[in-house]
């Protein structure tokens, strides 16, 4: 995920963050609010607290986000 589409996606993202990793607390999100690179700031936060590497935290939101957005297509489409 390029920084663009994660800065558009940001406040989607903030709002999964503490379902989709459990060791994310709200004061983590406001340091990535904060930060000029949110992207970056988020990507470190994942390797401080889980150990990821740059790549695999990166694999990891971006899994997480395309999952996000086919439920939503998904209930989308069904409330059409």
């Amino acid at each position: 995920m390029n920084r663009a589409i994660f800065e558009d996606k940001w406040k989607q993202i903030r709002g999964k963050s503490k379902e989709w990793w459990s060791l994310i607390n709200d004061l983590d999100l406001s340091r990535v609010d904060k930060s000029a690179d949110k992207l970056d700031k988020y990507v470190v936060m994942l390797q401080v607290k889980y150990g990821f590497t740059k790549q695999y935290a990166k694999e990891e939101i971006n899994k997480r986000v395309e999952k996000q957005n086919a439920e939503e297509l998904k209930k989308n489409v069904s409330d059409s």
